[in-house]
């Protein structure tokens, strides 16, 4: 293999592997499905080996597909972080970020501190919200970007992170023995849903005793030790008890968070943040993916 591998061609790649479908993958990479379909034929001639194989509506990876995906998510992230890098140093303008207030305590703090080395005269407000309300704001031309928790309702949403979603309370107390089980939880948020949900079919009967949009709130009547709650694995704290089966609790599933773009014209500031973005919080692996 003397040619070199096409990045753009494995940006489409990995939207394909994302979404499950060249349809979705197309909306992604802002190309028609022909384009898309054309550049993995090129791939798969430049690889030498199919990487797709149909099953129903969905495109299914290959074994050779699996191996070369994680490649593929290596090199697309270093080449959005060296042009990051090498581009942006002297762009001025403001950008408007959504964020829910849990990522923002998480992740915000090292995407501002990379944006800002590389773009001092950039301008960036963020809005702390539930995902639901930074997805109408998004629709309504209210931000540029928004960070949210990916649901298939979404269309048009990067997924840039894949994270475990865990039942947990205080390591002190032990409020999940109850009946009802007293939770804590968001007023309106996918990881309330999920939860509710999942009690629901196990028949295991619950009652929402605090609600609150601030994660900070949620946090501290957990650690209090007066309810159950749910929380990513990158957000659990110190005192916090993760519960399974053994416990009463079922299995949650991974979540998926997404970057989401205004459709209206794009500008290079918004562009630069977006790379930050990606760079900041891509933990998408192989293995991840093969396990959903």
């Amino acid at each position: 293999m003397s040619a070199l591998l096409d990045v753009d061609q494995l940006k489409t790649f990995v939207a394909i592997a994302d979404t499950g479908s060249f349809t979705k993958a197309a909306d992604v990479v802002h190309k028609t499905q022909s384009a898309v379909s054309m550049q993995m034929k090129r791939l798969e001639e430049r690889i030498g080996k199919p990487i797709f194989s149909r099953d129903g509506r969905q495109s299914k990876l290959t074994e050779e597909g699996e191996r070369l995906l994680e490649y593929a998510r290596r090199i697309v992230k270093l080449s959005n972080e060296a042009l990051t890098a090498l581009s942006d140093a002297d762009l001025a303008g403001h950008v408007r970020l959504g964020v829910p207030d849990d990522y923002a305590d998480r992740f915000l703090p090292e995407i501002l501190a990379r944006f800002s080395r590389s773009n001092p005269r950039a301008e960036v407000t963020v809005i702390c919200e539930p995902s639901t309300s930074l997805i109408e704001r998004i629709n309504s031309g209210q931000l540029d970007l928004a960070i949210i928790t990916h649901t298939n309702t979404v269309a048009d949403a990067q997924v840039i992170r894949q994270e475990q979603l865990y039942w947990v309370t205080s390591g002190r107390t032990t409020p999940h023995e109850e009946s009802p089980v007293p939770l804590a939880l968001g007023t309106i948020c996918v990881w309330r849903t999920l939860a509710c949900e999942r009690l629901d079919q196990e028949q295991k009967p619950y009652r929402v005793l605090y609600a609150s949009q601030n994660s900070t709130a949620i946090n501290a009547a957990v650690l209090a030790g007066l309810a159950v709650s749910v929380s990513a694995e990158s957000a659990l704290r110190p005192g916090m008890r993760v519960l399974g089966p053994s416990d009463g609790f079922p299995p949650l599933p991974p979540i998926k968070i997404a970057l989401l773009r205004c459709k209206r014209e794009s500008t290079a500031v918004r562009e630069a943040l977006a790379d930050h973005i990606v760079a900041s919080l891509d933990n998408i692996s192989e293995s991840q993916l093969a396990a959903e």
